[in-house]
């Protein structure tokens, strides 16, 4: 009687080789750095499309990426979700392919940041032109000033000395205050004057300055710094 043969054994499965081993791990970390980008990018709810690596190839005949690689991936990843800013030179164009502009936190792409607003300079005060004098009120400036330049007037006296000469009141008052004058010093010098032609009391020469228009306090002042 005839023994029907065995079935063949199975044949035996080849071990995996380290190549492909780390292919698979290769192909792990690159998904893992997508999800990352996804999950950076999606604040708002908006998914972020990670840029496309455009070197990537057939993990299972180059082996793993370096780790400069994945450095590279990761700032692309950062740059399109906005959460680092745009930077030629950061960025893989081989590795990542052409930058697309950022989605940011709205979900559009922008290539650069929006202007910040100028602000204009504030515009420097201007000084109002000088107001012109009319000829009554140069002349009676001068004439105020040539009094002065050889006695010594009260406001009031110099005032009613230049009405004489025929000026307005007010021209003539326009004329005396553009002096500027020190009235007290004015007092000193009449009385002064007063004293070196004639003699007086010191009552008596307080009364000619207030006849001369100087008030009681400044004619006080005059005759004493007079020496009276």
């Amino acid at each position: 009687m005839s023994v029907p043969p065995y079935p063949a054994p199975p044949a035996p499965k080849s071990p995996m080789g380290p190549h492909k081993k780390a292919g698979l791990v290769s192909g792990g970390l690159f998904a893992g750095l997508v999800v990352i980008g996804l999950a950076m990018g999606g604040g708002g709810g908006t998914p972020v499309t990670a840029p496309v690596a455009a070197g990537a190839t057939n993990t299972e005949s180059t082996g793993a990426p370096d780790q400069a690689s994945i450095d590279k991936l990761q700032t692309c990843i950062d740059m399109t979700a906005g959460n680092r800013a745009y930077d030629p030179a950061l960025w893989d164009t081989e590795l990542c392919g052409e930058y697309k502009g950022s989605l940011g936190s709205a979900g559009q792409p922008t290539t650069a940041p929006a202007a910040a607003p100028t602000t204009e300079a504030a515009a420097e005060p201007t000084a109002e032109p000088t107001k012109k004098l009319t000829v009554a009120q140069e002349n009676a400036v001068e004439k105020a000033a040539s009094y002065l330049e050889y006695s010594g007037f009260s406001r009031t006296g110099l005032i009613k000395q230049l009405k004489f000469e025929g000026f307005s009141t007010k021209d003539a008052t326009f004329g005396v205050d553009a002096q500027k004058a020190n009235w007290n010093e004015q007092a000193v010098r009449k009385a002064e004057d007063y004293l070196e032609y004639s003699s007086f009391s010191r009552s008596g020469l307080i009364t000619q300055l207030k006849f001369e228009g100087f008030t009681t306090k400044q004619a006080e002042y005059g005759v004493k710094k007079a020496g009276l």
